[in-house]
C-alpha cells in the first residue's frame, strides 16, 4: 500500500480532494481474504481500551507449537464501527465477541499481515463508555529467532539436549505471542495460564495462584492477575527446567533461576538484586508493587537483559558470576542488574508514550545503574565506566546520521534502531549533566520522585519530565534541557583569550558539515577550574552560556583554564594553540594538577579536535607525551583506545612503514607502564582495567615479554587441567595469544566447547576469532551462523572481534554480504545486533573503493534493510576516515 502525502490535498479513490471539503474515503489496504481492511495506518485507533486480558498458552515442546486462546475485556472510549489490534504469524481459528451483558457471538476476523493487525467490523456503532469482550482462539509455531515466544535449548551434564521456551516482547513481539493492543500506551491487567509437562517449570510476571492436573497428564498453572496496569512489552512467560535460589528483602521474594547445573553462579546476583531492591525502594520513596521478582538466566537470549515486571530475563554471561569471578565480571554483572531493576520504575511504573521517547526508559535506566551502584557497591569503582561510555556516545552523536534523544519513529525498522547509544548513554549523559548543574544532591532526586509519583502507572513523553523538575522548584529545567533532547548532537564550545577576558563561542559539534547551517543553540551550563585550584568540587566554578558567544572575566594571573569539570558535561572543548600548550605544560610538570577524569577528557576531546579538522594531528601527539607520566586508568585507557583505532585504520589501509612506526610510539609512551603489570591476581577493579587494556595492547602489538607471559600461563592453565586459575582480567590476552598458535587454537576451541563458566567462555570465543590464520577465519564466521558449536546470539560479538584483526577484515565484509538474508532472519532489520554488525565491518574503511562497495550492496537491499540509519553512518564513517587519511597521512610520515 501507498499513500500519498500531496501538498494540501487528501488523496481517497477519486483522486486528489482539496482538503477544505471532507475527504471521501481515505484508501484502506486489503485484507488476506481479499475485503477492505478497516484501517490504514500502522499506529492504532484510539476508540477502543483494552482493560485485562485473560491469556492461555498451550505449549508443546517436542513439536515446537503453541495454541493460546486471548481473552480481551475492553472499553469503547469513542464511537466506533471497528477494533483493530494486532496479531502476527497467529493463525486464527475461532473469535467471539460480546456486547455488554449481551450474549457471545462468530465474529470473522480480517487481517493486514504488512502492519501485522487484525480487525473486527461491526454493522453498527460500538457506543462511548460500553463494556466488550474479544475472544480469539489461535495457534502458532514456536520462534526460531530471538524474539516473540522462541524456543531455546541447551546441553545438560549428562549430554542431553534439554529444551526450554521463553519470551523477548519488547519492542514489537508480544503480537507474536497472543493478540493483543501491542503499543506501550495501551497498557491493562494480564491472568496468565500455561500448560506444562510434570518435569516442567513455568513462571510469569506474577506468582503462581493454582495449578490444575489435566485429563491428558498435563499441569496448567494459573498465575495471579497482575497487580498493576502494563504494556504488552513487559509481559512474560517462560516453560523451563530451571532451579531458583531464594530471599526476602522487604516484602519482596527475590529469586535468581538458572539451569540446574549452572546454579553455584547465581549467589552473586541474588546478593546484588537484594542490595539494589532495597536502595532503589528507598532512593524513589515508593516500594517496588510486585510481591516476587524473578531475574532468570536463558541459555539462548540476544539482548544483555529484559526487564519483564517481575520477571527479568538476561543473558548468562549478564547474570552469572562463578565463585573466583574476577570484580571486573562482576562489575559487569552488577551493572546489568542495576540497569534491570531501575526499568522497574522507570519503564514499567511510568512508561513512555511512545517508542520516540525511548530514552525516558533506557536514559533514565542507564543512568540509574550507574548512580546506584556508585552507593551500593563502591569498590566496583563504575564511575570510570560511565566515564567511557560518554565518550563513545559523543562518537556517534557527532555524525550527521545521529538523532535527536526525542525523535518520531514510525516503522518496526525505525522502532528497533531507537535502541542504540543515543537512547541509551546519550539520555544518561544529560540527566548526569542536569544533575551535576544543581546544587547538592536533593534537588534532582526530588524532581524524579514528584515525576514517578504524579505519572505511577501512566503513560509520558519528555515535556512531562521537565514539568515535573519545573514543579519542585527547577523552573530552568524545561528551558535548559529541551535544547538537548530536541535536536541531534552536542556542542563544540571555543576558549579565547585576551587579556583578562575569556570569550566563549558555541557551535554544532558536526562531523559532516552538512550545508545546513545549525542555528539551534544550547543552553550550556560551563564548568571550569584554573591553575589555582583545580582539584576539589569546590574548585568548580560555573558560567551558563545561553548565547551563541558570551564573555567571562579572569585574573591575568590565571596560567590556564580546564573547561568540563570531571567530564560531567556533553561537549567538547577547543582551548586554541595558546590554551592547549598551557594545559600540556601544566601536565608536563605535574600530571596530579587535573582530576583523572579532567586529563582523561583532554585526550577524548584532542583526538575528536583532530577528526574534525580543528587541529593537526601534531598537536595531539604533543599532549600525548606527558602520558609517559601517566598512571590513572581513565586517562591511558582513552589514549590506548584512540591510538589502537588509529592503528588499525592505517594497518588496514596498509601502511606497512608507518604501522611499523606506530607500534614503536606506543610501546615507547606505554611500555613502561607495560612492564610494570603483574600476571597475578589483582583486587582492583581500576587496576584491573588498566591492566587488561595495556597487556592486550602490547600482546597485541607482538611485545614480546608480553606474549611469552601469556603463553606461559596458558601453558600451565592446560596442563593442570584447567584447575590453575588465570586471573579474570588476564583471561582475554591469554586466550587472544593462544588463539595465534596453531597448536593451541584447537585446544582453546576445545576448552570453548566444554567450559561451563559463561564469562570465561565468551572470552574464549573472542580469543578464537581473534586469529590472523584465514581458514580458521571462515569457520569461525560460518560456525556462529550455523549456531550448534557457537550460539547465533554470539555472531555479533565473532564479527567484531574478526575485523579488529588484519587478516579477517575482508572476510567478514564478504561473509555478511553473502549471507545477509540469513542475518535479517535472525536479527530484526534495524536492530541492536545488526547496527553492531554493520558498524564492525564497514568502520575500518578509508578509500574511495571500499565506499562504493558499501553503498552499492546497501543500496541493493531495498526493503531488507536499505533505510537504515546504522548504514548512513557507515558510509559517513568511510567518508571521515578518507578525509582524515588524506589531511593527515603526510604530517603523520614525517613526525612518525
Amino acid at each position: 500500500m501507498v499513500l500519498y502525502f500531496l501538498p494540501g490535498c487528501t488523496f481517497t479513490k477519486t483522486g486528489c480532494k482539496p482538503n477544505k471539503t471532507t475527504p471521501i474515503e481515505p484508501v484502506y489496504p486489503e485484507s488476506t481474504n481479499g475485503t477492505l481492511f478497516p484501517w490504514a495506518q500502522l499506529r492504532l485507533p484510539q476508540s477502543v481500551h483494552p482493560l485485562s486480558y485473560d491469556l492461555t498458552l498451550n505449549p508443546d515442546l517436542d513439536n515446537m507449537i503453541f495454541s493460546g486462546r486471548t481473552v480481551i475485556d475492553m472499553l469503547v472510549l469513542h464511537n466506533t464501527k471497528r477494533i483493530v489490534l494486532h496479531s502476527a504469524n497467529l493463525n486464527i481459528t475461532k473469535a467471539t465477541f460480546k456486547l455488554g451483558d449481551g450474549d457471545a457471538s462468530d465474529v470473522t476476523v480480517l487481517e493486514y499481515k504488512p502492519a501485522q493487525q487484525i480487525a473486527v467490523k461491526f454493522t453498527e456503532d460500538l457506543k462511548a463508555g460500553q463494556h466488550c469482550v474479544l475472544t480469539l482462539e489461535y495457534s502458532a509455531k514456536l520462534s526460531h529467532t530471538y524474539d516473540g515466544f522462541y524456543n531455546s535449548s541447551y546441553t545438560d551434564k549428562d549430554g542431553n539436549k534439554r529444551v526450554l521456551a521463553a519470551t523477548q516482547f519488547e519492542p514489537l513481539s508480544a503480537r507474536k505471542a497472543f493478540p493483543c493492543f501491542d503499543e506501550p500506551a495501551f497498557k491493562a491487567t494480564f491472568l496468565v495460564k500455561i500448560t506444562r509437562k510434570p518435569n516442567y517449570k513455568t513462571l510469569s510476571n506474577m506468582p503462581k495462584a493454582n495449578v490444575t492436573a489435566l485429563p491428558n497428564g498435563l499441569l496448567r498453572d494459573e498465575f495471579e492477575r497482575t497487580s498493576v496496569n502494563m504494556s504488552t512489552y513487559l509481559v512474560a512467560f517462560i516453560v523451563a527446567d530451571f532451579t531458583p535460589i531464594s530471599k526476602n528483602v522487604s516484602e519482596t521474594l527475590v529469586s535468581v533461576y538458572s539451569v540446574p547445573e549452572k546454579k553455584e553462579h547465581t549467589e552473586y546476583a541474588l546478593d546484588t538484586a537484594s542490595k539494589l531492591l532495597e536502595f532503589y525502594n528507598n532512593f524513589f520513596e515508593i516500594g517496588y508493587p510486585l510481591k516476587k521478582l524473578d531475574l532468570v538466566a536463558i541459555p539462548d537470549f540476544l539482548a544483555g537483559a529484559m526487564e519483564n515486571w517481575g520477571l527479568i530475563t538476561f543473558r548468562e554471561t549478564s547474570l552469572l558470576v562463578g565463585k573466583q569471578s574476577s570484580s571486573l565480571e562482576k562489575q559487569v554483572v552488577a551493572s546489568v542488574i542495576a540497569h534491570e531493576l531501575a526499568h522497574q520504575w522507570f519503564g514499567n511504573l511510568v512508561t513512555m508514550s511512545w517508542w520516540n521517547d525511548l530514552w525516558l526508559n533506557e536514559g533514565f535506566a542507564t543512568y540509574m545503574q550507574y548512580t546506584s551502584l556508585q552507593t551500593v557497591l563502591p569498590h566496583l569503582d563504575i564511575g570510570n565506566l560511565f566515564l567511557a561510555v560518554r565518550f563513545r556516545a559523543m562518537e556517534k552523536d557527532a555524525l550527521n546520521s545521529s538523532h535527536a534523544v526525542s525523535t518520531e519513529v514510525n516503522t518496526p525498522e525505525q522502532v528497533e534502531e531507537m535502541f542504540d547509544s543515543v537512547s541509551y548513554e546519550k539520555g544518561a549523559s544529560i540527566l548526569l549533566m542536569l544533575k551535576a548543574s544543581l546544587p547538592g544532591d536533593g534537588q534532582f532526586r526530588k524532581g524524579i520522585i514528584q515525576y514517578l509519583n504524579q505519572f505511577s502507572g501512566l503513560n509520558t513523553d519528555t515535556n512531562d519530565l521537565w514539568n515535573s523538575l519545573t514543579q519542585v522548584g527547577l523552573p530552568f529545567c524545561f528551558y535548559m534541557m529541551s535544547s538537548w533532547t530536541s535536536q541531534k548532537g552536542f556542542p563544540l564550545v571555543t576558549v579565547s583569550r585576551k587579556g583578562d577576558q575569556v570569550t566563549l563561542t558555541q557551535e554544532h559539534f558536526l562531523l559532516t558539515s552538512d550545508n545546513a547551517t545549525h542555528t539551534t543553540t544550547f543552553t550550556i551550563f560551563l564548568t571550569y577550574v584554573n591553575d589555582s585550584c583545580s582539584l576539589a568540587p569546590e574548585c568548580r566554578q560555573v558560567f551558563t552560556l545561553k548565547t551563541k558567544s558570551e564573555t567571562l572575566r579572569l585574573p591575568e594571573s590565571v596560567k590556564w583554564l580546564k573547561l568540563n569539570y570531571r567530564n560531567t558535561g556533553f561537549y567538547i572543548v577547543h582551548y586554541g594553540d595558546e590554551g592547549w600548550a598551557a594545559l600540556r605544560d601544566a601536565l608536563s610538570s605535574n600530571v596530579s594538577v587535573l582530576t583523572h577524569e579532567d586529563r582523561a577528557s583532554l585526550i577524548h576531546n584532542i583526538f575528536a579536535l583532530s577528526r574534525l579538522g580543528r587541529v593537526s594531528v601534531r598537536h595531539v601527539f604533543n599532549l600525548l607525551d606527558y602520558m609517559t607520566n601517566e598512571t590513572e586508568t581513565t586517562p591511558v585507557l582513552e589514549a590506548l583506545l584512540q591510538l589502537n583505532n588509529l592503528y588499525r585504520l592505517l594497518d588496514k589501509r596498509q601502511e606497512h612503514t608507518l604501522v611499523a612506526r606506530m607500534k614503536v610510539y606506543i610501546l615507547h609512551q606505554f611500555g613502561s607502564l607495560m612492564n610494570n603489570q603483574t600476571w597475578v591476581e589483582e583486587e582492583s577493579v581500576s587496576k584491573q582495567e588498566l591492566r587488561s587494556a595495556l597487556l592486550e595492547t602490547a600482546c597485541g602489538l607482538n611485545e614480546e615479554n608480553c606474549t611469552q607471559q601469556a603463553k606461559a600461563l596458558f601453558q600451565k592453565y592446560v596442563d593442570s587441567n584447567g584447575t590453575t586459575r588465570i586471573p579474570g582480567d588476564l583471561q582475554q590476552v591469554v586466550f587472544n595469544v593462544a588463539a595465534q598458535s596453531d597448536e593451541d587454537w584447537p585446544t582453546l576451541l576445545n576448552m570453548y566447547e566444554h567450559v561451563t563458566y559463561d564469562a570465561e567462555k565468551r572470552k574464549m570465543l573472542r580469543g578464537l576469532a581473534s586469529t590472523q590464520d584465514a581458514r580458521r577465519i571462515v569457520w569461525i564466521l560460518n560456525a556462529g551462523l550455523k549456531g550448534d558449536i557457537i550460539q547465533t546470539q554470539e555472531l555479533p560479538l565473532v564479527i567484531n572481534t574478526v575485523c579488529n584483526g588484519f587478516a579477517g577484515y575482508l572476510f567478514a565484509w564478504d561473509f555478511i554480504q553473502e549471507n545477509w538474508d540469513h542475518l535479517i532472519e535472525k536479527f530484526p532489520v534495524g536492530s541492536f545486533a545488526i547496527q553492531t554488525v554493520i558498524k564492525s565491518v564497514t568502520s575500518q574503511f578509508s578509500t574511495q573503493a571500499h565506499l562504493y562497495q558499501v553503498k552499492g550492496f546497501f543500496s541493493s537491499l531495498k526493503e531488507r534493510g536499505a533505510q537504515m540509519r546504522s548504514v548512513q553512518e557507515a558510509l559517513e564513517t568511510i567518508r571521515l576516515n578518507q578525509r582524515w587519511m588524506d589531511k593527515n597521512l603526510p604530517t603523520l610520515k614525517k613526525w612518525l
